[in-house]
C-alpha cells in the first residue's frame, strides 16, 4: 500500500505537465500532497481487512461501499470525479459504468492479501464493480492486483508482460518517450494502464518505476499511484520512504497503513 500512496504524493506536484515531462524532479516538495487516490487506497484496504480474507464477493462489494463512502464523505476535497463525489453522498448508491483509472488507483490492497492470482483477481473486480463497473474499469482493477501479485511472488518481468497481454490485451510496446511525446490528460483505465505497465517494465527500482510514471505527464498522481503499487510488488518500498509516507498521512489513515503491515507481515 505505501506503493501506491507514495507514488500519488510524489506525482501530485507534477500533475497536468507543471515543470515538463521529465524523471529529474524533486520527489517531495512544497506541493506534494496525497490526493483521492490515497484516500481510496486507505479505504478499499481498510473494507479487505474489515471484510476477511473469506468474504464472499458481495461481502467485499458492502464492505467496500460502506468504507468508501466513510472516507469519502471525511475527506470530501481530496479531487474526486464529479460522478464518484455523488456517489460518495448517495444514500443508495449504484455503479455507474466507469472506466476512469480510479478502479486500478486503489486496488493495491488486493494484490497482497491473497494466495492465488485467480482469488486476487475476483476481489480486485469486487472492488471495482460498486463504482467502475464497465469491463474495462474492471480489467483496470484486476490488471493492476495481478500485477502486484505476480511481482510479489517472484514473476520476472518477461513473465509479467505475457501474462497482462494474454490475460487483458494491454499494447504497451511504445517507448517511455514515445508516450511522452503523445501523452495528454486522460484519465481512463485503457490509458493508464499501458502506461504504468511501460513504467513498472523500464524501472529499476521502486523510486525509478515512479519518475518514470511521472515523467508521462498529465494525470501524474494516479500513474504514479498506479505504477507505484506494481512497483511495491517487485522491488518493495526504502524504509526511508515509508516513513516520509507515514510523516505526510493523518494520523487516521496512518492507523490503517500499520494495521495493514501488521497483517501481511
Amino acid at each position: 500500500m505505501y506503493g501506491a500512496i507514495l507514488g500519488d504524493i510524489i506525482g501530485s506536484a507534477f500533475e497536468f505537465d507543471r515543470d515538463g515531462k521529465t524523471k529529474e524532479f524533486p520527489l517531495f516538495c512544497e506541493e506534494s500532497t496525497w490526493t483521492d487516490d490515497t484516500v481510496m487506497t486507505i479505504a478499499v484496504a481498510e473494507a479487505l481487512m474489515n471484510a476477511g480474507r473469506d468474504a464472499t464477493t458481495e461481502e467485499i462489494k458492502a464492505a467496500c461501499v460502506k468504507s468508501m463512502q466513510k472516507w469519502g464523505r471525511k475527506y470530501p476535497y481530496a479531487g474526486y470525479g464529479g460522478r464518484f463525489i455523488h456517489w460518495v453522498h448517495s444514500d443508495d448508491p449504484h455503479p455507474y459504468k466507469s472506466y476512469g483509472n480510479g478502479s486500478a488507483m486503489r486496488v493495491s490492497a488486493a494484490g497482497w492479501l491473497y494466495d492465488t492470482v485467480d482469488r486476487t483477481r475476483e476481489v480486485a473486480r469486487a472492488t471495482a464493480a460498486v463504482t467502475h463497473n464497465h469491463p474495462e474499469g474492471i480489467k483496470g482493477a484486476e490488471c493492476t492486483a495481478a500485477v502486484i501479485f505476480l511481482a510479489r511472488n517472484g514473476a520476472t518481468d518477461e513473465d509479467v508482460a505475457k501474462y497482462v497481454k494474454a490475460e487483458f490485451g494491454y499494447d504497451f510496446t511504445e517507448t517511455l518517450e514515445e508516450m511522452r511525446a503523445r501523452h495528454d490528460h486522460v484519465e481512463t483505465c485503457m490509458d493508464s494502464l499501458p502506461k504504468a505497465m511501460r513504467a513498472f517494465l523500464d524501472g529499476a527500482s521502486y523510486e525509478d518505476v515512479v519518475r518514470n510514471a511521472v515523467s508521462l505527464g498529465g494525470d501524474t498522481d494516479t500513474l504514479g499511484a498506479i505504477a507505484g503499487a506494481m512497483a511495491e510488488g517487485r522491488y518493495g518500498v526504502p524504509e526511508e520512504l515509508k516513513k516520509e509516507c507515514r510523516e505526510r498521512v493523518p494520523k487516521d489513515m496512518r492507523k490503517v497503513i500499520e494495521r495493514f503491515d501488521a497483517l501481511i507481515g
